[in-house]
C-alpha cells in the first residue's frame, strides 16, 4: 500500500525540474539550521536565545559592543547590501521583471509574477504583526529598525522576491544556463541580505532563518503552480523544449 501511495505522489510531483530541487535544497537548509538553533540553545543554556546571543555578540568586538569584526570599510558595504533587500529595491526589481516579460510578450507570466509578488508581500506583512518578537538589544543596532523583530522582513521578502522571479523567469527560458545563473544570482542575494541583518544587529539568527525558510517555501509552492499552469496552457512556456522533462544541455 505505501509502494502505491509514495509511486502516486512520485507521479503527482515529478519529473519535476531541477530549479524546484535547488528551492528545496534551500528550505532544508533554513529549516535544519532553525532547529539546530533551538535544539542547541536548549542544551547549553535552556534558553531558546543562547545561540543567537553567542552569534551576535561573536560578531562584535569583546570589549566594545557597538564595534562590529571587520576592517571599518565592511559595516559600511554591509549597511549597502543589506538595502538589497528594502521594499523599494525589491518593488523596482519586482517592476523590471515584469516588464522584461511584457516586452518578450509575457503578458500571462507577467501576471502570475505580480500576483505571486504580491501574495508573498502580504503573508510577511501578517506573520509580522502576528508574530511580535522584540529586536534584539544585546548590541546596538547600525541601521535604523522600527518593526517587530520575527521573521526578518529584509531576509523573507528578499527570498520571496528573489527566488520566486528567478525561478518564474526560469520557467521562461529554454537554455539551462541561463536558468542556471538566474536561481544562482537570486540564492547569493537571499543570502547575502539574510546576513547583513545578523552583522547589524538587527536581526537574530533565528529570525533570519525562519524568514529564508517561509520564502522558500513561497517560492516552490509559485513554482508548483507555475508548472500546473504550464500544463494547462494557462501561461506560457518556453519557446522550445519540455517544460517537466530533463534538458538537453
Amino acid at each position: 500500500m505505501m509502494r502505491i501511495i509514495r509511486s502516486g505522489l512520485m507521479n503527482r510531483i515529478g519529473p519535476h525540474r531541477w530549479d524546484s530541487h535547488v528551492l528545496i535544497a534551500f528550505l532544508a537548509f533554513a529549516l535544519v539550521s532553525l532547529g539546530m538553533i533551538a535544539l542547541a540553545s536548549e542544551v547549553a543554556e535552556g534558553d531558546t536565545f543562547a545561540i543567537d546571543k553567542m552569534i551576535l555578540t561573536g560578531l562584535r568586538h569583546s570589549d566594545q559592543a557597538g564595534l562590529p569584526i571587520g576592517p571599518a570599510w565592511l559595516s559600511v558595504a554591509v549597511a549597502d547590501l543589506t538595502s538589497l533587500g528594502s521594499a523599494a529595491v525589491l518593488v523596482l526589481i519586482t517592476v523590471f521583471a515584469l516588464g522584461y516579460l511584457l516586452v518578450v510578450d509575457k503578458k500571462s507570466n507577467a501576471m502570475f509574477v505580480a500576483a505571486s509578488i504580491t501574495g508573498g508581500a502580504l503573508l510577511s506583512g501578517l506573520l509580522k504583526a502576528i508574530l511580535v518578537r522584540p529586536r534584539p538589544e544585546i548590541v546596538p543596532h547600525l541601521v535604523d529598525v522600527s518593526s517587530s523583530s520575527f521573521p526578518s522582513g529584509h531576509s523573507m521578502n528578499s527570498a520571496i522576491v528573489y527566488l520566486t522571479l528567478a525561478v518564474l523567469l526560469a520557467r521562461s527560458e529554454e537554455d539551462r544556463h541561463v536558468q542556471v545563473y538566474l536561481i544562482a544570482v537570486a540564492l547569493t542575494l537571499t543570502l547575502i541580505v539574510g546576513s547583513t541583518r545578523v552583522y547589524l544587529g538587527v536581526h537574530w539568527p533565528s529570525d533570519v532563518l525562519a524568514g529564508w525558510a517561509v520564502g522558500a517555501i513561497w517560492a516552490a509552492g509559485c513554482s508548483l503552480i507555475a508548472r500546473e499552469l504550464q500544463r494547462r496552457g494557462a501561461i506560457e512556456r518556453p519557446v522550445e523544449g519540455p517544460v517537466d522533462g530533463h534538458s538537453g544541455n
